[in-house]
């Protein structure tokens, strides 16, 4: 079982993306066309699960099964679509066993890409909505200590009207 810790804001997570970016860049080769830095370590002050999120586009989704080895190689387990069709899916844990990084892959043009892309731009420039967000996620955090669904389906409704909002303010829905 996960425990479910967040943390204050740390400035290295920016840094710490940058390092792995590069890393998952070599990796994934000339299928790369960008990588972005999501999830809550990419807004600023505001509490987080101390788990690094980047979102890679690539041209084309299937040439990434080529580069599975590549990632295993840089401690990453290979998930495949985890449960998003048109997603490849790598997450890897420290020596310690704690979640250190999450990468989700998808095929440029995907609506997930602007999803993702709009919640993290609408909540950097909505502060007063990032620091609810961080409120409600320090609040499950205490409430489901050791349960991570709890915790996730907490966050759930939440996500979902800042999401709607965020592609409303970019102009997508």
């Amino acid at each position: 079982m996960r425990q479910v810790q967040v943390h204050p804001p740390n400035y290295q997570w920016v840094r710490d993306f940058e390092a792995e970016a590069a890393q998952v860049a070599l990796a994934l080769g000339d299928s790369v066309v960008h990588i972005h830095h999501i999830g809550s370590t990419a807004i600023a002050n505001i509490y987080a699960k101390p788990v690094i999120d980047l979102l890679v586009e690539v041209n084309d989704i299937d040439m990434v099964d080529g580069y599975s080895a590549a990632m295993v190689a840089l401690g990453y387990e290979v998930m495949g679509e985890f449960g998003l069709p048109g997603r490849r899916y790598f997450r890897k844990d420290s020596a310690e066993g704690d979640r250190t990084h999450h990468v989700h892959t998808f095929q440029t043009g995907s609506f997930e890409i602007v999803r993702h892309l709009a919640f993290r731009d609408f909540m950097i420039a909505h502060p007063d909505c990032a620091q609810q967000y961080s409120n409600l996620k320090r609040a499950l955090a205490a409430q489901y200590p050791e349960d991570i669904d709890g915790y996730m389906d907490g966050k759930d409704e939440f996500v979902k009207a800042m999401e709607q909002r965020a592609l409303q303010w970019r102009g997508t829905v």
